[in-house]
């Protein structure tokens, strides 16, 4: 991991998620659209990376990780979610304000401190959104979970996840008690708007937008 900058690793676990999420190699439009910047930015860094041998890149073809690019990106998500575990678990911040946190500490360079900070949160397969966390060889592991939006009427489950990140979509599920762990049965779906009346917990029946119910990964039971 020599000679590779806080940006360049970015961009790295940005290419990563990309591809995991669309299961296609990453655009330049939606690496710009991840790191927020230009797209000539993105096509700079680009050349930058593949010159390393970090990424294989073809202008129109997409950008895919190289072994020595996704080795490096898996290990900088395995420290980002291991930090997010620690901060919410053992210094109690909220699942709202760790990701920023996390951002700079997943670029500390000292795999010892890793691996002795996993030992000691007792080796946590998920972080606090729910996201697998990889392990010392940045395997993951993954469970059958699908969004609320695509369960049918009388499904139950549990909360175990959260496609959405934003400060303001966590705050939100906060104020529904919508959290990891709760526990869900669908009562309803909305033809007109696609939304949906849940039963939260047992007890309280709430109508949920189409964009709350995608975001939101549930466990069945």
């Amino acid at each position: 991991m020599e000679n590779i900058s806080h940006t360049e690793e970015n961009y790295l676990k940005a290419i990563f998620k990309i591809a995991e999420r669309e299961e296609k190699a990453a655009s330049t439009n939606a690496i710009s659209a991840e790191m927020s910047t230009s797209a000539a930015s993105v096509t700079d860094m680009l050349k930058r990376l593949s010159e390393k041998g970090l990424i294989h890149y073809e202008k129109y073809k997409g950008v895919t990780l190289t072994a020595n690019g996704d080795k490096i990106a898996r290990h900088l998500i395995r420290k980002h979610r291991l930090w997010e575990v620690f901060l919410v678990d053992k210094l109690d911040f909220s699942w709202d304000e760790v990701h920023d946190m996390a951002e700079q500490l997943e670029h500390i360079q000292a795999p010892e401190l890793v691996e002795r900070l996993d030992a000691f949160l007792g080796f946590p397969k998920f972080d606090p959104h729910g996201d697998p966390i990889p392990d010392a060889k940045g395997n993951f592991t993954f469970r059958k979970q699908s969004p609320l939006l695509e369960m049918s009427i009388g499904d139950q489950g549990v909360v175990v996840g959260v496609q959405d990140h934003s400060t303001a979509f966590l705050q939100y599920l906060d104020r529904l008690r919508l959290v990891l762990g709760a526990k869900v049965q669908l009562v309803e779906h909305f033809e007109y708007d696609e939304s949906v009346k849940i039963l939260l917990n047992g007890e309280q029946e709430q109508i949920l937008s189409k964009k709350v119910a995608q975001n939101l990964f549930i466990q069945k039971s």
